[in-house]
């Protein structure tokens, strides 16, 4: 027979490289690893991984387990949320994915203050610079994703409008010059962020009088890191396109200006996306609502 503690332990085996990386996820020692799963092999009388093969590969007993162990701890945890919910209670596990920077300096700060009110919530804040690619399982409660999202069945939450800029240092301004038309652009220093797999040269954007604009630049200098490229530009390195919650506090501050003004780039809300499992959670609404005052008070 098998019982609950060895779907999860054996899903954590299954969703790992190797053995010795599913012990350093379970903290114990890699033979206490190979012992249970031969204990668990032992009970079912089937072999469920392939030894001796590298990378560790399940057989096709092995990947029924682990696939019947997936919706069986799923129903398991939707059963427990919905107890919760009939309680009002607001506590239990919550795993959010969000982008490095955005979920840094804006997610962190709210889980932290929300914490504080409701000390029985646990959060699992998972930063990736792909949100939506990183949630290739059902162990996550909200993915915020920034900008322009692909068709998708799951339902989403508008948390606040994100219009995005061009902006640069004044100093750069003052020694380089200030654009007046977007070709003008070819003649400035220009970073971007690789990020998402995106065509990050392809600058464009919209006129006054509702015409598009397209620009091919050739970047002066390039990070994965969103933050790294503000501080390259605040330092004067030349122009970037920037999100207006990383930038808000910079403009107000005058540490950057705003280059061609007249110009909109296409705007990227902030949105929420939502696992059906825990669609009713109380305390992913709760997230979700200290989320959009949080940046109703930055962004606006």
């Amino acid at each position: 027979m098998i019982e609950t503690p060895d779907l999860r332990f054996f899903m954590a085996i299954a969703t790992s490289p190797s053995l010795a990386a599913a012990a350093r996820t379970l903290n114990v020692s890699p033979s206490a690893v190979s012992q249970r799963l031969s204990h668990i092999e032992q009970r079912l009388s089937l072999r469920l991984i392939e030894r001796g093969r590298g990378h560790l590969v399940l057989t096709s007993e092995g990947e029924t387990l682990l696939r019947r162990s997936a919706e069986i701890l799923n129903d398991l945890a939707v059963l427990n949320e919905d107890m919760r919910t009939h309680r009002n209670e607001i506590s239990g596990p919550l795993r959010i994915i969000a982008p490095f920077g955005f979920g840094r300096i804006h997610v962190a700060p709210v889980i932290a203050n929300l914490v504080r009110t409701y000390p029985d919530i646990s959060p699992d804040l998972i930063l990736s610079d792909d949100p939506y690619g990183a949630a290739r399982t059902d162990n996550w409660d909200t993915i915020i994703h920034i900008g322009k999202l692909a068709d998708s069945t799951l339902t989403k939450k508008k948390l606040a409008p994100n219009r995005r800029f061009l902006c640069a240092s004044p100093d750069y301004l003052a020694r380089a010059g200030i654009p007046e038309r977007l070709e003008d652009l070819h003649h400035h220093a220009c970073g971007v962020i690789r990020e998402d797999q995106a065509d990050v040269t392809m600058w464009s954007v919209t006129g006054a009088t509702g015409e598009q604009h397209a620009l091919r630049i050739r970047p002066n200098f390039s990070s994965n890191d969103g933050e790294v490229v503000k501080s390259w530009a605040i330092a004067g390195m030349g122009i970037v396109q920037r999100s207006e919650w990383n930038v808000a506090a910079d403009l107000a501050a005058g540490r950057l200006t705003r280059v061609l003004p007249s110009l909109s780039l296409p705007d990227a809300d902030i949105v929420a996306l939502l696992n059906p499992g825990t669609l009713r959670s109380a305390r992913v609404q709760n997230v979700l609502d200290a989320l959009t005052a949080h940046l109703s008070s930055h962004l606006t």
